[in-house]
């Protein structure tokens, strides 16, 4: 069976799925059906905001359908009145067994990590806070336990010294996309040879990526310099990584290494008021290169100490 034969639903919500419903598109996939999140009011003016995957799908003439309640009988009625031989989900939430097993091929979904390594709701930031050199994409079968059915394909990607969450996920949707298709050309004529995760590693070597939350984010200056600037790049450009100046909570999106040994306390602030924003740690200091402070707009270090003297922010 050729890979446009088959009926596909996409379920996805934000930038990153699009480049995957993109890709599908391109090549000649045919989607039935765009499941994505209902609008939802944001910004100043609280105005109803249509998704990425919804404002792309729209553009295309594609079915869209977004469901309050994915267990809503009417939902599920439209859902197999599209009569999909295969799902795919990718950025969405969590699917009940009554649609995630309702098509003859099952779901497919994309995930940022070489499963079973990274399962979670945050795997690029995990990878990236972890120090890891390389992470990937995954392709797997949904079933029950969140992240542990069999995989499909994979693709490696590496992970730069000083590449944030952001960079790695600009990169890895692309990657993720194109591993998409495949996977679907490879279901198509019935080619994939599937891996059980189980036969991969032990639980009790898997590395997880649990939400991150406000408390991840909070700077610990009695860390490590390498530490620190993995936290740092990890929770770049969102939620951002959390310290304070002058009483204020500063947002740090960018940082350097100085490893240095020194007699400084942990989390004391150096500034030459023009080039340079640092903070001691265990065995350096940590130049801030790019931020935020409570109130302001984000900015690089040097436009930031143009107007800042200490005290004064």
């Amino acid at each position: 069976m050729a890979s446009s034969d088959l009926r596909i639903i996409f379920m996805g919500t934000p930038d990153f799925a699009v480049a995957s419903l993109d890709a599908l598109v391109r090549a000649d996939c045919n989607i039935v059906g765009v499941i994505t999140a209902p609008d939802k009011p944001a910004g100043r003016g609280m105005k109803l905001t249509e998704s990425a995957v919804k404002k792309y799908a729209a553009e295309k003439g594609l079915h869209i359908l977004q469901p309050e309640k994915l267990k809503n009988p009417a939902f599920i009625e439209e859902l197999r009145a599209l009569k999909a031989d295969l799902q795919i989900v990718v950025a969405f939430r969590m699917l009940p067994e009554i649609v995630w097993n309702m098509p003859p091929l099952g779901t497919v979904n994309l995930h940022g990590s070489l499963l079973p390594q990274y399962r979670g709701a945050a795997p690029i930031h995990w990878a990236v806070i972890n120090g890891e050199k390389e992470t990937g994409v995954t392709t797997f079968k949904l079933k029950h336990e969140i992240d542990t059915g069999d995989i499909l394909l994979q693709k490696k990607i590496p992970i730069g010294a000083d590449e944030t969450t952001g960079e790695v996920h600009d990169r890895m949707k692309i990657i993720g996309a194109d591993l998409l298709v495949e996977t679907v050309k490879g279901l198509a004529d019935n080619s994939l040879q599937k891996i059980d995760q189980s036969s991969i590693v032990e639980s009790s070597a898997l590395k997880h990526a649990p939400k991150i939350f406000t408390e991840t984010c909070q700077i610990h200056w009695d860390e490590t310099v390498d530490k620190i600037h993995n936290l740092i790049r990890g929770l770049s450009p969102f939620p951002g990584a959390l310290t304070v100046l002058d009483e204020k909570i500063l947002k740090v999106y960018r940082s350097k290494k100085e490893i240095l040994s020194h007699e400084h306390p942990f989390g004391k602030v150096f500034s030459d008021g023009k080039t340079f924003l640092k903070y001691s740690c265990v065995d350096g200091y940590i130049h801030i290169l790019d931020l935020q402070l409570e109130g302001k707009k984000r900015m690089l270090v040097e436009d930031f100490l143009r107007g800042y003297r200490p005290g004064s922010a």
